[in-house]
């Protein structure tokens, strides 16, 4: 994507304060500012809004678990945002380039944003391509979910199907062919290759010509969501039992939980995709006279606003779902005491079952004691709550079947499921380009494409493990220990990075370079003092609540005592290992790049006394820079 303009060769020369007038290198640009801000919240706004955020509120009460979120997000979430879209704006490079050349001790920061991208791109394509999987068969009639398929002898119903569900069923057993233990890899499931080569090829060709092609991609994938969303509330708010859900998600609780806390910081985090280094990416493509504060406020506001937005959508979507089971309860239970009391039909019904359950419980009290009932209670049906993979492919696709017409609202979910997954590839990937070219280890000669369908071959050939019968419980380890640790890392030291590296004057005058005005005192408050702060008690916090509890997962076996349950199993020592390597591989550039650069200056400087690390000065007469010195 940046082959048409000469590699980085300055960026570890660039004196403190200082950086090359943009225009001595051709570096691509946005066609106009609407594609860069459509890209950018495109990236920010991705499959977590829908099926996390309206987990966490239901949770732990809607009005309540606002209160922190948005804390979180004003302290936290919109000053590192303003950060990285500020200082790729100003340096006008890839994560790596960034750091390196506001110091040499900091290159390893750029390593570990590339390394996290990538890793997350492997997992989060792996989603894209399920959800392709159930798109293709939301044009069924009936959905392959709504019933229950004929055994190998088509004499009777499947019997994992019948002991559990249908929508279960075709999750656990027909999409992911998933096996009882994560140490059973099983055999791969190749619809499944084929998904995953297809997701992969749509990111492929939507990446094609770098910037100039996503920028087109995201007219349609970062504005259709909100399409489907509104068509989603519309019809929602006319279903039975919306209201159930929206009353449900917006009750508050008391805030006694201290975990509330952490979920708002952490959730206000990733939702923004801090960290990856895929902002810092689009925002280098900028003009040097823009207005980041403006864009970050816009992206920030506006991602908030679509969790919220989401969520009013989906839960009364589940409400719904509630109201039928709730309904489908008592008409169980009417249906048990009109036959046992011999009652003419319909004399119970839905809406009078309580009166004639308290007047047979009180006339025949042992009758009824020796009856099957039910117990059935509209809350039990709303506590129910369910986030990511469990949200999306089981409670919301079992929401849908009750809806009329439901193949097309099935096709419009995964559409926008889909949508919302690729424009935030789109970072992830850019994320990892980016630097690479930044760094110009990519000779000229080879096209942007070419690198670009390397870079996503790999990618390809490494999620295979995504597709194996384990796959699912590799993606939640994936999904658990990548996107926590190493981005609170890699986000603690961007900040201390910039505001004690840089130093928060020369950032001012770079603000005021690049808006026309310096930053405000709460501003400078955040970056200073609070966000860092913020950051790592969350990261103690984190890492303290981890340590407490063994890694454990949700294992589908048919063979357990209390199936269809999901059993608890705890990861072997091999897993947790790797789960450790999972937080520890992609930060560990950040101390040794740092290590390599002092022990090398060390040894060669006459002056180690004077060092300053954050002086490019300092790395001036290392191997390989001599000839990128300025003359």
């Amino acid at each position: 994507m940046l082959s048409d303009y000469p590699p980085l060769p300055t960026c570890f020369q660039l004196k403190m304060g200082k950086t090359k007038d943009s225009g001595v290198e051709e570096r691509p640009k946005w066609d106009n500012k609407v594609q860069y801000l459509l890209t950018c919240i495109g990236f920010a706004v991705g499959l977590g809004n829908v099926w996390r955020f309206p987990y966490l509120c239901q949770i732990y009460g809607g009005g309540a678990f606002l209160i922190p979120y948005l804390i979180a997000l004003v302290f936290e979430g919109l000053p590192l945002l303003y950060l990285e879209l500020a200082i790729g704006q100003r340096l006008r490079r890839g994560s790596i380039g960034v750091w390196t050349s506001i110091s040499p001790l900091l290159g390893g920061v750029g390593i570990a944003s590339l390394v996290v991208s990538f890793l997350v791109g492997l997992f989060y394509n792996t989603i894209l391509a399920w959800v392709l999987w159930y798109f293709f068969h939301s044009f069924q009639n009936p959905l392959p979910w709504s019933q229950c398929p004929l055994n190998e002898s088509r004499t009777s119903y499947n019997t994992e199907c019948e002991k559990s569900t249908p929508v279960n069923y075709f999750w656990y057993r027909e999409t992911l062919n998933v096996t009882a233990d994560i140490e059973d890899s099983g055999s791969l499931q190749w619809w499944l290759v084929v998904c995953l080569a297809s997701a992969w090829s749509i990111v492929f060709f939507c990446f094609i010509k770098g910037i100039k092609s996503v920028g087109k991609a995201v007219y349609v994938t970062a504005t259709f969501p909100y399409l489907v969303l509104t068509i989603f509330l519309v019809r929602a708010l006319t279903l039975p039992g919306a209201t159930d859900g929206l009353v449900y998600l917006f009750t508050p609780d008391i805030l006694k939980n201290p975990q509330v806390w952490l979920d708002a910081a952490t959730q206000i985090f990733f939702s923004l995709s801090l960290a990856f280094g895929g902002l810092i990416a689009f925002s280098s493509y900028n003009p040097e006279k823009n207005n980041c504060e403006r864009d970050a406020l816009l992206v920030g506001v506006i991602n908030s606003a679509t969790s919220l937005y989401a969520s009013i959508s989906i839960f009364s979507i589940l409400g719904f779902k509630a109201n039928n089971g709730y309904t489908a309860c008592l008409n169980e239970n009417v249906l048990v005491l009109t036959n046992n009391f011999e009652l003419p039909d319909q004399s119970i019904t839905v809406d009078n079952y309580n009166q004639w359950f308290d007047y047979l419980n009180q006339t025949k009290p042992e009758e009824v004691s020796s009856l099957s009932l039910k117990e059935c209670v509209l809350q039990t049906f709303l506590d129910q709550s369910a986030s990511g993979t469990g949200l999306a492919f089981i409670v919301f696709t079992e929401a849908v079947i009750a809806m009329p017409g439901s193949q097309v609202w099935a096709v419009l979910f995964f559409v926008m499921l889909f949508s919302l997954g690729l424009s935030s590839m789109f970072g992830n990937l850019e994320g990892v380009l980016t630097p690479l070219y930044d760094m110009a280890l990519i000779p000229k000669r080879i096209p942007n494409a070419v690198v670009t369908a390397i870079v996503c071959l790999i990618s390809f050939a490494v999620s295979l493990i995504f597709a194996l019968g384990s796959g699912n419980y590799w993606v939640e380890v994936f999904n658990g220990y990548v996107g926590s640790v190493p981005l609170l890392i890699i986000a603690f030291f961007e900040i201390t990075g910039v505001i004690y590296g840089r130093g928060m004057k020369t950032f001012s005058d770079d603000i005021y370079f690049m808006t026309g005005k310096r930053p405000n005192i709460f501003w400078k408050a955040c970056w200073t003092v609070i966000s860092p702060l913020l950051l790592l008690v969350v990261l103690v916090a984190y890492v303290v609540l981890q340590a407490r509890i063994k890694p454990s997962y949700p294992a589908w076996n048919p063979a357990y005592s209390l199936f269809p349950q999901t059993e608890t199993k705890v990861y072997p020592d091999w897993v947790f290992a790797i789960i450790v390597l999972l937080c520890v591989v992609p930060v560990i550039s950040i101390p040794l790049v740092a290590i390599f650069r002092l022990i090398y200056r060390m040894k060669k400087s006459s002056a180690t006394s004077n060092l300053n690390p954050y002086d490019n000065k300092a790395f001036e007469n290392e191997p390989g820079l001599e000839k990128y010195q300025k003359a």
